[in-house]
Order: structure tokens, then sequence, then C-alpha cells
């Protein structure tokens, strides 16, 4: 029989885009004030893997990734998915916007052996946490290297998110094993 055992913390990553630069920057600095400091920032990439998002969000859009110092208990995702949609709504509301979505706050957490997507959307592959939302595992590291799923987002299995993944996973594994030394 096995034994109940606590999970490890883990990194929160907050994939944010948008077409306006200014949204982004909002984003980033409700972010640190909400998690704190910002471990490591990716460059914008262009988002043109699918036109999805071109009826509510327009077209031209831009993706970075926010990575925090601070780790998280992987429980915590619902809030912090919570929080986000709440921010979402909250930037539409303050700008004058033509799209009825301006921003796009996609968080997850990042352990040694996956990546995590908070969504509210429910699939067959996703496991419902609590309180509207759900987890879908978008990537698995294997074999020294992350590994898409047949549902993976497009943009997700990029050579450019993953590469950056990969860096984000090595800082991760560092503040892993220093949290975990100090226990």
């Amino acid at each position: 029989m096995g034994h109940p055992t606590p999970h490890a913390p883990v990194l929160l990553l907050l994939p944010a885009f948008s077409r306006y630069e200014d949204a982004l920057d909002w984003a980033r600095l409700k972010a640190v004030e909400h998690f704190g400091p910002v471990a490591l920032e990716s460059p914008c990439f262009d988002f043109r893997e699918t036109h999805y998002y071109d009826s509510t969000m327009g077209p031209d859009l831009k993706k970075v990734f926010f990575a925090f110092k601070r780790l998280i208990d992987p429980t915590e995702i619902v809030a912090v998915k919570l929080a986000t949609n709440r921010w979402e709504e909250e930037y539409a509301a303050s700008r004058d916007h033509a799209e009825r979505r301006p921003l796009n706050l996609d968080p997850g957490y990042l352990t040694l052996g996956k990546l995590v997507l908070a969504t509210t959307k429910n699939q067959w592959h996703r496991i419902y946490l609590a309180q509207g939302i759900y987890a879908e595992v978008t990537l698995s590291y294997q074999h020294g290297a992350w590994q898409p799923q047949p549902w993976t987002y497009p943009d997700y299995a990029s050579p450019g998110y993953l590469d950056l993944l990969a860096g984000v996973r090595r800082r991760y594994k560092t503040q892993l094993e220093q949290a975990l030394a100090t226990r």
C-alpha cells in the first residue's frame, strides 16, 4: 500500500498574449504584485500557429512567458487561474480596445516531468480540480526533452517554446534542489 506524501513545490508559469504591448506590461505588473518577482521572462513570440483567437482578440498576437521565483504548491493553480480570469476582465473593462478579449492569461505550472496548464474548458483529457478549473498535461519531459501530447496546442510544440521551456526546467531544477535542501 502506498502512503500519501506531499508534492514537491512547482514553478508557476504565466503565459500571456495580446496584440497590445501595454496589455502584456500590465499583466506582468499585476502578476508580480500577486506572485512576487519574475525569475525568467521570455522574449515576445509571434503567435501564428492558429487563428482561433482572431475573432475575440484580433490579429498579430504576441505571447510572453513569465516564470516566478517563488515556487508554489500545485493545488494553488486553481486560485491562480481564477485570479487571472478576473484580471483579464479587469483589463478589458479598463481599456477602450475594439476586441472583446484584449488579454489572455493561461497560467500553469512546471515540474521536472510535465507542464500543466489550467483551463475552464472540460475535455476528455483534462482532470477537474475545483471551482470550474481543469488541468491539462500539455507537455511531458521524456528522454531529455519536452514531448507534446496529441492535444498539445501547436505553439507549445514549436521549437522556440520547447527551447524556452527547457531553460525554464533547468532553472526550476536548481530552485527545487535549493528549496528541498532547506527543508
